[in-house]
Protein backbone atom coordinates (compact mmCIF):
# COMPACT_ATOMS: atom_id res chain seq x y z
CA UNK A 1 0.00 0.00 0.00
CA UNK A 2 1.30 3.38 -0.01
CA UNK A 3 3.60 4.78 2.04
CA UNK A 4 2.10 6.67 4.79
CA UNK A 5 4.60 8.61 6.54
CA UNK A 6 7.80 9.98 4.96
CA UNK A 7 10.38 12.63 6.59
CA UNK A 8 13.40 14.01 7.33
CA UNK A 9 15.79 14.12 10.54
CA UNK A 10 19.11 14.86 11.86
CA UNK A 11 21.18 12.49 13.57
CA UNK A 12 24.07 14.02 14.94
CA UNK A 13 25.67 12.68 18.24
CA UNK A 14 25.88 15.52 19.77
CA UNK A 15 22.48 15.39 19.83
CA UNK A 16 22.56 13.14 22.88
CA UNK A 17 26.28 13.31 24.05
CA UNK A 18 25.90 16.95 24.60
CA UNK A 19 22.46 17.80 25.38
CA UNK A 20 23.64 19.09 29.01
CA UNK A 21 25.86 21.83 27.11
CA UNK A 22 23.34 23.05 24.83
CA UNK A 23 21.47 26.26 24.95
CA UNK A 24 18.69 24.63 27.11
CA UNK A 25 16.03 26.49 25.20
CA UNK A 26 16.60 25.36 21.62
CA UNK A 27 17.48 21.73 22.86
CA UNK A 28 14.02 21.17 24.14
CA UNK A 29 12.53 22.62 21.21
CA UNK A 30 14.84 20.44 19.20
CA UNK A 31 13.52 17.36 21.72
CA UNK A 32 10.07 18.26 21.15
CA UNK A 33 10.18 18.56 17.22
CA UNK A 34 11.73 15.25 17.35
CA UNK A 35 9.40 13.13 19.93
CA UNK A 36 6.58 14.88 18.03
CA UNK A 37 7.87 13.36 14.93
CA UNK A 38 7.69 10.47 16.05
CA UNK A 39 4.35 10.93 17.59
CA UNK A 40 3.10 11.46 13.41
CA UNK A 41 4.88 8.87 12.65
CA UNK A 42 2.68 6.15 15.07
CA UNK A 43 -0.10 8.36 14.05
CA UNK A 44 -0.34 6.34 10.66
CA UNK A 45 -0.07 2.99 12.19
CA UNK A 46 2.77 1.82 10.12
CA UNK A 47 3.98 -1.85 9.95
CA UNK A 48 7.70 -1.25 9.94
CA UNK A 49 10.17 1.86 9.78
CA UNK A 50 12.10 2.44 6.97
CA UNK A 51 15.59 4.77 8.18
CA UNK A 52 17.36 6.14 5.31
CA UNK A 53 20.88 6.81 7.29
CA UNK A 54 24.23 7.10 6.08
CA UNK A 55 26.43 4.94 8.76
CA UNK A 56 30.11 5.85 9.82
CA UNK A 57 32.48 3.06 8.99
CA UNK A 58 30.69 0.86 12.01
CA UNK A 59 29.19 -2.00 9.57
CA UNK A 60 31.24 -0.81 6.13
CA UNK A 61 34.36 -0.05 5.41
CA UNK A 62 37.01 0.70 2.52
CA UNK A 63 37.27 -2.88 1.73
CA UNK A 64 33.63 -3.45 0.81
CA UNK A 65 31.45 -0.45 0.92
CA UNK A 66 28.12 -0.61 -1.15
CA UNK A 67 26.86 2.26 -2.53
CA UNK A 68 23.29 1.34 -1.07
CA UNK A 69 22.27 -1.21 0.82
CA UNK A 70 19.28 -2.48 3.51
CA UNK A 71 18.78 -4.52 6.66
CA UNK A 72 17.43 -7.85 6.34
CA UNK A 73 17.13 -9.31 9.87
CA UNK A 74 14.91 -9.97 12.64
CA UNK A 75 16.89 -7.66 14.86
CA UNK A 76 19.56 -5.57 15.16
CA UNK A 77 21.52 -3.60 18.20
CA UNK A 78 23.10 -0.54 18.91
CA UNK A 79 24.37 1.86 19.32
CA UNK A 80 27.23 0.62 18.70
CA UNK A 81 29.37 3.94 20.64
CA UNK A 82 30.00 4.03 24.04
CA UNK A 83 26.86 4.56 26.14
CA UNK A 84 28.73 6.54 28.48
CA UNK A 85 29.36 8.91 25.83
CA UNK A 86 26.28 8.73 23.44
CA UNK A 87 23.77 8.61 26.56
CA UNK A 88 21.58 5.93 25.17
CA UNK A 89 21.51 2.80 25.98
CA UNK A 90 22.41 -0.48 23.98
CA UNK A 91 20.04 -2.34 23.19
CA UNK A 92 18.19 -4.99 20.69
CA UNK A 93 16.11 -3.12 18.37
CA UNK A 94 13.46 -5.01 16.38
CA UNK A 95 13.55 -5.97 12.76
CA UNK A 96 11.26 -7.82 10.14
CA UNK A 97 13.15 -10.41 8.00
CA UNK A 98 11.17 -11.39 5.97
CA UNK A 99 9.58 -7.99 5.42
CA UNK A 100 13.19 -6.59 4.42
CA UNK A 101 13.74 -9.43 1.75
CA UNK A 102 10.33 -8.34 0.03
CA UNK A 103 11.63 -4.70 0.19
CA UNK A 104 14.95 -5.44 -1.08
CA UNK A 105 13.71 -7.83 -4.15
CA UNK A 106 11.30 -5.13 -5.16
CA UNK A 107 14.12 -2.47 -4.88
CA UNK A 108 16.26 -4.45 -7.29
CA UNK A 109 14.28 -4.16 -9.98
CA UNK A 110 15.53 -0.85 -10.75
CA UNK A 111 18.65 -0.08 -8.22
CA UNK A 112 21.38 -2.68 -7.30
CA UNK A 113 21.61 -2.31 -3.59
CA UNK A 114 23.19 -4.90 -1.06
CA UNK A 115 21.29 -6.33 1.86
CA UNK A 116 23.00 -7.29 5.59
CA UNK A 117 21.92 -9.76 8.15
CA UNK A 118 23.68 -8.40 10.40
CA UNK A 119 23.71 -4.38 11.18
CA UNK A 120 25.04 -2.70 14.67
CA UNK A 121 23.44 0.76 14.93
CA UNK A 122 25.59 3.37 15.31
CA UNK A 123 24.33 7.12 16.19
CA UNK A 124 23.13 7.63 12.31
CA UNK A 125 20.17 5.68 13.33
CA UNK A 126 20.29 5.25 17.02
CA UNK A 127 20.11 8.82 18.04
CA UNK A 128 16.66 9.43 16.02
CA UNK A 129 15.61 6.43 17.06
CA UNK A 130 16.02 7.69 20.52
CA UNK A 131 13.47 9.94 20.02
CA UNK A 132 11.46 8.50 17.25
CA UNK A 133 10.53 4.94 18.68
CA UNK A 134 11.62 5.48 22.59
CA UNK A 135 9.91 1.94 23.34
CA UNK A 136 12.01 0.07 20.52
CA UNK A 137 8.53 -1.14 19.41
CA UNK A 138 8.40 -0.35 15.99
CA UNK A 139 10.60 -2.94 13.49
CA UNK A 140 13.06 -0.95 11.82
CA UNK A 141 14.49 -1.76 8.67
CA UNK A 142 17.73 -0.08 7.99
CA UNK A 143 19.31 1.33 5.00
CA UNK A 144 22.31 2.90 4.41
CA UNK A 145 23.73 5.52 1.19
CA UNK A 146 27.59 5.68 1.81
CA UNK A 147 28.15 9.48 1.82
CA UNK A 148 31.78 8.56 3.34
CA UNK A 149 33.98 7.43 1.03
CA UNK A 150 34.37 8.25 -2.13
CA UNK A 151 33.91 7.70 -5.27
CA UNK A 152 30.15 8.17 -3.98
CA UNK A 153 27.16 7.67 -5.92
CA UNK A 154 25.70 10.60 -7.90
CA UNK A 155 22.70 12.22 -6.56
CA UNK A 156 20.15 11.48 -9.49
CA UNK A 157 21.12 7.86 -8.15
CA UNK A 158 20.23 8.57 -4.59
CA UNK A 159 17.06 9.82 -6.42
CA UNK A 160 16.71 7.11 -7.99
CA UNK A 161 16.61 4.57 -4.62
CA UNK A 162 14.63 6.98 -3.12
CA UNK A 163 12.32 6.08 -6.25
CA UNK A 164 12.61 2.13 -5.91
CA UNK A 165 12.36 2.41 -2.32
CA UNK A 166 8.60 3.96 -2.54
CA UNK A 167 7.95 1.74 -5.48
CA UNK A 168 8.80 -1.20 -3.17
CA UNK A 169 6.59 0.30 -0.16
CA UNK A 170 3.87 0.93 -2.60
CA UNK A 171 4.19 -2.96 -3.56
CA UNK A 172 3.35 -4.75 -0.32
CA UNK A 173 0.63 -4.53 2.08
CA UNK A 174 2.13 -3.47 4.95
CA UNK A 175 1.73 0.01 6.07
CA UNK A 176 5.42 1.43 5.80
CA UNK A 177 6.96 4.83 7.12
CA UNK A 178 10.41 6.34 5.93
CA UNK A 179 12.81 8.65 7.60
CA UNK A 180 16.03 9.62 6.38
CA UNK A 181 18.45 11.00 9.02
CA UNK A 182 21.56 12.97 8.26
CA UNK A 183 23.39 16.26 8.48
CA UNK A 184 23.00 19.47 6.49
CA UNK A 185 26.89 21.40 6.30
CA UNK A 186 28.32 19.92 9.16
CA UNK A 187 32.20 19.04 9.44
CA UNK A 188 32.93 16.06 11.54
CA UNK A 189 36.34 14.77 12.57
CA UNK A 190 38.22 18.25 11.78
CA UNK A 191 39.11 21.53 13.03
CA UNK A 192 36.16 22.75 11.47
CA UNK A 193 33.73 20.33 13.54
CA UNK A 194 30.83 22.47 15.13
CA UNK A 195 31.26 24.96 11.76
CA UNK A 196 27.58 25.23 10.07
CA UNK A 197 27.01 27.03 7.19
CA UNK A 198 23.01 27.83 7.85
CA UNK A 199 22.30 29.81 4.43
CA UNK A 200 23.02 26.47 2.58
CA UNK A 201 21.90 24.81 4.81
CA UNK A 202 18.63 26.74 4.61
CA UNK A 203 18.87 27.03 0.52
CA UNK A 204 19.07 23.44 0.52
CA UNK A 205 16.24 22.85 2.39
CA UNK A 206 13.74 25.31 0.54
CA UNK A 207 14.79 23.01 -2.42
CA UNK A 208 13.74 20.13 -0.41
CA UNK A 209 10.62 21.36 0.88
CA UNK A 210 9.54 22.54 -2.66
CA UNK A 211 10.50 18.72 -3.62
CA UNK A 212 12.63 20.08 -6.51
CA UNK A 213 14.10 17.76 -8.15
CA UNK A 214 16.28 19.47 -10.62
CA UNK A 215 17.52 21.77 -8.01
CA UNK A 216 18.02 19.42 -5.44
CA UNK A 217 20.10 17.16 -8.00
CA UNK A 218 22.37 20.56 -9.22
CA UNK A 219 25.10 20.24 -6.97
CA UNK A 220 28.48 18.81 -7.76
CA UNK A 221 30.35 16.65 -4.91
CA UNK A 222 33.13 19.76 -5.22
CA UNK A 223 30.51 22.35 -4.49
CA UNK A 224 29.22 20.11 -1.63
CA UNK A 225 32.47 19.84 0.15
CA UNK A 226 33.59 23.59 -0.51
CA UNK A 227 30.24 24.87 1.06
CA UNK A 228 28.68 21.97 3.20
CA UNK A 229 32.21 19.93 4.53
CA UNK A 230 32.05 16.09 4.11
CA UNK A 231 29.42 16.11 6.38
CA UNK A 232 27.26 17.73 3.38
CA UNK A 233 27.45 14.23 1.04
CA UNK A 234 24.77 13.41 3.61
CA UNK A 235 21.94 15.21 1.77
CA UNK A 236 21.82 11.98 0.07
CA UNK A 237 19.75 10.66 2.69
CA UNK A 238 17.32 14.11 2.46
CA UNK A 239 17.47 13.47 -1.57
CA UNK A 240 16.43 9.74 -1.16
CA UNK A 241 12.97 10.82 1.28
CA UNK A 242 12.22 13.62 -1.31
CA UNK A 243 11.94 11.24 -4.44
CA UNK A 244 10.08 8.75 -1.89
CA UNK A 245 7.72 11.43 -1.32
CA UNK A 246 6.88 11.61 -5.03
CA UNK A 247 6.04 14.62 -5.62
CA UNK A 248 4.69 15.56 -2.54
CA UNK A 249 5.86 18.80 -0.75
CA UNK A 250 7.56 19.30 2.54
CA UNK A 251 6.81 20.96 5.28
CA UNK A 252 10.25 22.45 7.72
CA UNK A 253 9.16 21.98 11.24
CA UNK A 254 11.94 22.76 13.41
CA UNK A 255 15.76 23.69 11.74
CA UNK A 256 18.11 25.63 14.46
CA UNK A 257 22.22 26.06 13.90
CA UNK A 258 23.42 24.13 16.97
CA UNK A 259 27.05 24.24 16.87
CA UNK A 260 27.46 22.50 19.97
CA UNK A 261 25.91 19.28 18.12
CA UNK A 262 28.02 20.83 14.90
CA UNK A 263 24.92 21.22 12.55
CA UNK A 264 21.93 22.74 11.93
CA UNK A 265 18.99 20.45 13.56
CA UNK A 266 16.44 19.78 11.53
CA UNK A 267 13.21 17.91 11.44
CA UNK A 268 10.93 17.93 8.43
CA UNK A 269 8.05 16.01 6.82
CA UNK A 270 6.77 15.33 2.77
CA UNK A 271 3.02 15.71 2.84
CA UNK A 272 2.43 12.01 1.67
CA UNK A 273 -1.17 11.04 2.23
CA UNK A 274 -1.69 8.24 5.32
Amino acid sequence: MPLVYCGACSHGPGITARADRADPAKRDALYTALRRMGDDIRATRPDALVVVAAEHFANFFMNNMPAFAIGMADFYEGPIEDEAFLKIRRTRVPGNKALSRRLIEQVMQTVDVAYAEEWKFDHGISVPLHFLTPGYDLPIIPANINCQGPPLAPLARAWAFGEALRAAADAVPERIALVATGGISHWPATPDSGKINEAWDREFLARWAANDRAALLSYSDAEIYRDGGQGGFEIRTFIAAAAAARGAKGTIEFCEPMPIFAVSCTVARMAVAA
